[in-house]
């Protein structure tokens, strides 16, 4: 399937309204966590991963090369707008609208016509030149949504884990993400990944007709996976 490159900002007008599909809510523990990331107690607790640039053919890359394009780092903010989050990634100078409260039709920017109790996802990607990391810069809960790699994904290989706050996340390359979700109005983060950037996402709507809906309370989560 060819999936052309997303509109990381589309406006709320120009989205459809689609079914929804829940998926479960288990706690951020390293037990959960295993194979898709680890958490951590401070921004320096790991370094993240960098994978070496693939050879096109049968000649290998040499030694020593093809992964020394480091790291870049900066603020990763989370903010609500109304029904609308958006996040500014400092770290490579983006931002993005990473999904709504409600359908996209009833969203509103300016005001919160609902309790927000999901966040209704478009899109998920993964880096496939290495990991990424986050620690919150502020207290407060937050949601993360998760799948294993592979890009025959369908919605069922989604997960959201709930993180009371406090420790940060390292996602290991590869890992299907969409950022991360705040609880609260708003939320900020240092975050840390490779320089290149590569990105590799898919189109919710598109692809399978549907939004993801991670649960944003904490009463929803299970103990374990």
């Amino acid at each position: 399937m060819d999936i052309a490159a997303p509109n990381l900002k589309p406006l709320a007008s120009t989205m459809p309204d689609m079914p929804v599909h829940r998926i479960p809510l288990v706690l951020a523990t390293p037990e959960n966590l295993k194979g898709y990331g680890e958490i951590i107690d401070n921004p320096n607790a790991r370094d993240v991963e960098i994978v070496r640039w693939p050879s096109l053919g049968w000649r290998k890359v040499e030694p020593g090369t093809g992964d020394q394009g480091g790291t870049t780092e900066g603020e990763f903010a989370f903010k609500w707008h109304g029904d609308v989050l958006r996040a500014r990634n400092e770290a490579v100078n983006d931002d993005y609208v990473l999904g709504w409260s409600c359908q996209p039709s009833q969203a509103r920017e300016d005001r919160k016509t609902g309790p927000r109790e999901d966040l209704l996802l478009w899109r998920c990607n993964y880096h496939p030149d290495g990991g990424q990391l986050f620690f919150p810069l502020e207290p407060g809960p937050f949601v993360t949504t998760l799948a294993l790699p592979g890009d025959d994904i369908t919605p069922e290989s989604f997960v959201a884990f709930w993180s009371d706050g406090g420790t940060g996340l390292y996602i290991h390359p590869n890992v299907w993400h969409e950022a991360l979700c705040p609880v609260n109005d708003s939320f900020r983060f240092f975050g840390r990944q490779g320089k290149v950037h590569a990105r590799v996402g898919s189109n919710f709507p598109k692809e399978f007709g549907c939004y993801l809906s991670a649960p944003l309370r904490k009463d929803a989560a299970r103990a374990k996976l």
